[in-house]
């Protein structure tokens, strides 16, 4: 296998770049994968405990990444965390439970809500990032 296009200098890249963009958000991303799945999920969710000033957002971010959802993260002025989740419904169900029992390693998690659960036909995000 050749080393992805992107690890070459610029001036070697050439056509390769026109091949290498729809990979990574034609029908062959991660994205358009998920959007073809049986049953997409929406949740909204928010985490009350220690979740701040103890990488919580970054833990988070590297998890939805590994579980394979889209969506985002943030900090709110109360000390929680809330963001949203979507993806195919049992990698939704994932993320809720590591939201909720498990997050970063110095955090505490005293309780996570999750509100406006739906089904969804397409995905509004295309990874998973952290808010400022």
């Amino acid at each position: 296998m050749a080393p992805p296009p992107f690890l070459l200098p610029l001036p070697f890249l050439g056509a390769s770049v026109s091949r290498l963009l729809p990979r990574l958000s034609g029908p062959g991303s991660a994205a358009a994968a998920m959007s073809t799945a049986k049953t997409l999920k929406s949740v909204d969710y928010e985490v009350f405990g220690r979740v701040q000033g103890v990488c919580f957002r970054m833990y988070t971010e590297d998890e939805a990444k590994k579980v394979g959802v889209v969506g985002w993260v943030k900090n709110t002025s109360q000390g929680t965390v809330k963001g949203q989740v979507q993806g195919p419904e049992d990698k939704v169900n994932s993320m809720k439970t590591w939201l909720s029992k498990v997050g970063s390693p110095s955090s505490r998690i005293d309780r996570a809500d999750f509100s406006n659960e739906k089904t969804i036909s397409e995905l509004d995000y295309t990874n998973f990032s952290i808010k400022y």
